[in-house]
């Protein structure tokens, strides 16, 4: 009998809070009872002798038959969803499985170069392997819905100008006895692999970003110009990861403190309160005009270069003198951090 692995979900960062401290098979139904099954079945409406009927069509019930589960059968879990850790890319969902177009060749590569990474190291249980495909072995999501066991083909997909990564299920089976397999099912089954692959991506690419912005990028040039439409921004001519691993401890000085954060969309959601006086003093620049309030802090990948806009609360761009002040303060921070010395 062929071995089966069992992937823990808390482990791959992946799962959502459980509700219940029972087993899958309480997570997945209902705890109510199922009186509603017992309902006396629709009867056709009976009219008084030389009644004109009238019926309206905003109550009317379809007349066909249904599909799907009841009762017991339900599965009441919320679907799973797709995670957006690849920047740029798309997701397609269908009856076959997810596909993850990405923006060019090299992004693809990189996502395999994870696939293959996590097949090395026994992450993924590999059955058959191929240069641009591999056929997984049996995998029991833990914690998930370990009575189930799945077996998934990834590829690398190339057409054309078209890149994709394609994650399909192509066997199931059920520990106790005969049970389909509903598109629900395959559908969440489908996610867990793909979030699997781009949260590891993810991560991989943070610790590498990580690593340059720790090994060169001590200084990063700061200036004050205007985008591609015209509209002022700041320029920091450094790549987009290295920005975005350095931005909390560039913006904590000014008195930003991030509440959230949105890589692959460039977003950081920040709370502003103003430093005092003696902080600007020593950083040496004037106080940026910003009350106390929350402002959105927008990146983009410029390639070799980043860009970096302000937003209100009601998402209007900061007027442009206030980003003009906010480009030397910025540039005091880093020359401040690169002049710290190391713990």
């Amino acid at each position: 009998m062929k071995p089966v692995f069992r992937l823990g979900l808390c482990a791959i960062m992946v799962t959502g809070l459980v509700a219940c401290s029972g087993g899958a098979e309480q997570r997945r139904q209902a705890k109510d009872d199922f009186d509603y099954l017992n309902t006396t079945p629709l009867s056709e409406w009976q009219t008084l002798p030389d009644q004109a009927p009238y019926f309206s069509t905003n109550y009317q019930i379809p007349s066909q038959d249904f599909e799907g589960e009841v009762g017991k059968g339900v599965d009441i879990r919320p679907p799973r969803q797709v995670l957006d850790l690849v920047p740029g890319a798309r997701i397609e969902r269908d009856s076959r499985g997810v596909t993850l177009a990405v923006v060019n060749e090299k992004q693809l590569s990189s996502l395999w170069q994870t696939v293959e990474r996590l097949a090395d190291d026994g992450t993924i249980p590999v059955a058959q392997r191929e240069e641009n495909q591999l056929e997984t072995g049996w995998i029991a999501w833990e914690k998930e819905d370990s009575e189930h066991q799945a077996r998934f083909r990834i590829a690398r997909l190339e057409q054309g100008r078209r890149f994709a990564l394609g994650v399909n299920l192509i066997e199931w089976r059920a520990q106790k006895g005969e049970q389909p397999l509903t598109p629900a099912l395959s559908e969440r089954y489908n996610t867990l692999m793909t979030n699997l692959i781009t949260v590891s991506h993810d991560a991989a690419l943070r610790a590498e970003a990580r690593r340059i912005a720790q090994q060169q990028q001590s200084d990063i040039p700061i200036s004050f110009g205007t985008d591609r439409s015209g509209l002022p921004v700041i320029i920091a001519r450094a790549p987009y990861d290295v920005v975005w691993e350095k931005l909390p401890a560039i913006i904590k000085p000014l008195g930003f403190s991030i509440e959230s954060s949105n890589q692959s969309q460039g977003t950081v959601k920040t709370r502003h309160v103003a430093p005092s006086d003696e902080s600007w003093q020593a950083l040496g620049v004037a106080p940026i005009s910003l009350s106390d309030n929350s402002y959105t802090l927008l990146l983009g990948d410029l390639g070799n270069r980043t860009s970096i806009n302000v937003t209100t609360s009601k998402g209007k761009p900061v007027k442009e003198e206030t980003l003009k002040a906010l480009s030397p303060a910025l540039k005091a921070v880093i020359a401040q951090l690169g002049n710290a010395p190391t713990p």
